[in-house]
């Protein structure tokens, strides 16, 4: 089992990076692929929960996006300790409540909050930290329900997720069927870089991408 000092060492590192990213990023206009210049303010380092083809540049279904205006990772509760968790009714040191038919596990084992869903539509300035930033377009709902979403110039879901950054959303198989963290193995964690995350017996499994946020569109 990974222990606590490393589990801060590793965290401490992604946050160094979202760090650099926020204070070597200049934020620019940008110019959009329509040809528009849209106005980007720089935020604390934020990250969105993404569902899609890797290899696609654009795609439907962004309102089951997520957003954490926080690093979930360090406000998490190790897998070891939620039965101490339980017993403080689902509330997490961190002040968010555990919902045992709803819950996300990152790369460590350890184990978040929900990211606020849907993710609000706008401009967000995107990166993986790799080489790719881009400028990120959730469009409002349209009259299907639906929301849109798309990168500038080309880029990828890939090339703006954050490969280090796993994360997964369980839910019960079936109905009236028990999904508890209690059943996930921790010998399966840490998960490699760009690995998916474990099953868990019981559950339904969805693996996310993760982006990091550096700005916001701001209207002119």
């Amino acid at each position: 089992m990974m222990s606590i000092l490393s589990t801060i060492r590793i965290r401490r590192a992604c946050l160094v990076m979202a760090l650099l990213l926020t204070i070597v990023v200049v934020v620019p206009a940008v110019h959009a692929a329509d040809g528009n210049q849209t106005k980007f303010k720089r935020i604390p380092t934020q990250y969105i929960a993404a569902l899609g083809d890797a290899g696609a540049t654009s795609g439907s279904n962004a309102q089951l996006w997520g957003l954490w205006p926080l690093d979930p990772g360090p406000r998490g509760v190790k897998l070891s300790r939620y039965h101490s968790l339980k017993e403080a009714g689902g509330l997490a040191p961190a002040r968010w409540k555990f919902d045992e038919r709803d819950w996300w596990l990152e790369e460590h084992g350890l184990i978040m909050e929900q990211p606020t869903v849907p993710l609000p539509s706008g401009k967000y300035l995107v990166t993986g930290a790799r080489k790719v930033t881009t400028v990120l377009t959730i469009h409002p709902t349209d009259g299907h329900g639906d929301r849109r979403w798309e990168l500038d110039h080309g880029a990828t879901l890939y090339d703006v997720t954050h490969l280090a950054c796993r994360s997964a959303r369980y839910t019960p198989a079936t109905g009236g069927g028990s999904c508890s963290p209690a059943s996930a193995k921790q010998s399966a964690f840490p998960v490699a870089s760009g690995g998916a995350m474990p099953p868990v017996e019981g559950c339904m499994k969805q693996d996310y991408a993760v982006l990091i946020v550096i700005g916001v569109g701001v209207e002119n």
